[in-house]
C-alpha cells in the first residue's frame, strides 16, 4: 500500500512508499480523513524515507489533508516531505481561494458629497490637461516639431476610413428608410407625401447624418482607440516611451485624432448620401412618387448652409470621439478588467458629450442664423 497511516499517541504518522504516477488515491485519502475525524488527532508527520517519484495526485491527497487539518486545529509537520513537495503544499495553502469582498465604509452624506465633488474635480482637472496636452501636440504637428512616425497614421486612417464605409452604409440608409416612413405617416394625412423628400433631405444633412456616423465611430473607433492604449498600458508600453522621453501624446494620440478629424467629414457626407436613398426608396417604391419628382424636391430642399453644418458637426465628433477614446485609453488601469472599464467609459463618455456638443452648437448656430 503506497499510503500507510498509523496512530501513536494522538498523532497520525503517514507513510508514503514507493511511486506516485497516475495513481488513484480516493482509498487513502478517505481512510486518512475519517482516521482524522474519528481519532482525537492532536499532530500530523509524514515519513518519506521509502518515497521514490510522484505527480500531482500525490499533491492533492497532501493538499486536502492538510486543509481539513487546518479547519480541525490539527498540526501538521511538513519537515519530513521533499523540499519542492513540501514548497508546493506550503504555497497551495497560502492561497486565498475565495478572498472576501473588501467593503467600503459608508460616509455620512456630507462627507460623501464632497468625497465625490473632490474626484469630480481631480478627474475634470487631468481630462482638461490631457485636452489642452492634445491640442499643443496639434499645434507641434502643424509647424512639423511633432513626433508622429508616419507609418502609425496611415494605420490610423486606414482603420478609421474605407474600413467604416459598411457599417455607415448600411446605418445611414435605415435611417432614411425610417424617417421617410415616420413622416409619410402625418404627412399622407394631409396629401403632402412629396415632401417626405425635404424631410429626410434637411434631417440628414444638418444632422442626422453627423449624429449617425458620430454613434458608429464611438462604438467602432472610440472603443478601439481605448481597447489598443489600454492594452499598451497593461504591457508597459507607454512606460517605456516616457522612459526613452517620447512625448505620449504625439506619439500615440495625435494620430488617432488627425485621421479621425480627417475622416470624419468625409463619413457624414456618405452617411447624409445614403440616408437620402433610404428616404428615396421609400418615396419611390412604396409612396408611388415619381424618382424625377423625388428628385427635384430634394434637391430644392438642400442648402450649402445645411450640409455645411453638418459637415462641421462631424469635424467636432472626431475631435471628441478621438480625445474620449485615447484618454481613457491612457488613464486605463493595468489589468484586463481596467481595459475593459476604460472601453466602456470611453464609448459612454463619447456619446454623451455628443449630445451635449449638439445642444451648443444648435443654440450657437440658431443664435447666429444659420
Amino acid at each position: 500500500m503506497p499510503i500507510a497511516s498509523a496512530i501513536k499517541n494522538d498523532k497520525l504518522i503517514v507513510s508514503l512508499d514507493g511511486d506516485f504516477i497516475d495513481d488513484d488515491n480516493t482509498a487513502a485519502a478517505t481512510r486518512l480523513s475519517e482516521q482524522l475525524e474519528q481519532q482525537n488527532i492532536s499532530r500530523i508527520t509524514f515519513e518519506t524515507g521509502r518515497l521514490g517519484k510522484w505527480d500531482s495526485t500525490l499533491i492533492v491527497v497532501i493538499y486536502d489533508l492538510c486543509r481539513q487539518a487546518n479547519s480541525s486545529g490539527t498540526k501538521v509537520d511538513l519537515a519530513a516531505l521533499p523540499e519542492n513537495l513540501r514548497q508546493l503544499i506550503s504555497l497551495a495553502l497560502e492561497v486565498d481561494r475565495k478572498p472576501e469582498k473588501k467593503s467600503s465604509p459608508r460616509l455620512p452624506f456630507l462627507n460623501a458629497v464632497g468625497h465625490l465633488w473632490i474626484e469630480m474635480r481631480a478627474s475634470t482637472r487631468r481630462a482638461l490637461i490631457f485636452i489642452g496636452q492634445t491640442f499643443r501636440s496639434f499645434g507641434r504637428l502643424l509647424m512639423s516639431n511633432a513626433v508622429m512616425r508616419k507609418v502609425d497614421f496611415l494605420f490610423a486612417m486606414e482603420e478609421s476610413s474605407y474600413k467604416a464605409v459598411g457599417i455607415v452604409s448600411l446605418v445611414s440608409f435605415m435611417v432614411g428608410l425610417i424617417l421617410a416612413f415616420v413622416g409619410a405617416i402625418q404627412l399622407k394625412t394631409f396629401g403632402a407625401q412629396i415632401y417626405v423628400a425635404s424631410l429626410v433631405g434637411i434631417a440628414m444633412t444638418r444632422i442626422m447624418g453627423a449624429i449617425m456616423v458620430g454613434i458608429i465611430m464611438a462604438g467602432r473607433t472610440g472603443a478601439s482607440y481605448a481597447a489598443t492604449i489600454g492594452t499598451m498600458q497593461v504591457n508597459e508600453e507607454i512606460d517605456a516611451l516616457k522612459t526613452m522621453g517620447i512625448s505620449t501624446t504625439d506619439f500615440l494620440v495625435l494620430p488617432r485624432v488627425t485621421s479621425l478629424i480627417i475622416n470624419m467629414p468625409f463619413l457624414t457626407i456618405l452617411a447624409d448620401f445614403m440616408g437620402i436613398v433610404g428616404g428615396a426608396a421609400v418615396g419611390i417604391f412604396m409612396l408611388d412618387i415619381a424618382p424625377a419628382e423625388y428628385w427635384k424636391y430634394t434637391v430644392d430642399s438642400l442648402t450649402m448652409a445645411n450640409f455645411l453644418v453638418g459637415v462641421f458637426h462631424g469635424f467636432v465628433y472626431g475631435w471628441v470621439i478621438a480625445i474620449c477614446g485615447c484618454y481613457y485609453g491612457i488613464t486605463s488601469g493595468r489589468n484586463a478588467d481596467s481595459v475593459g472599464k476604460a472601453t466602456t467609459q470611453a464609448v459612454v463618455t463619447a456619446i454623451v458629450a455628443m449630445i451635449v456638443v449638439t445642444g451648443i452648437l444648435t443654440w450657437l448656430f440658431e443664435v447666429i442664423g444659420i
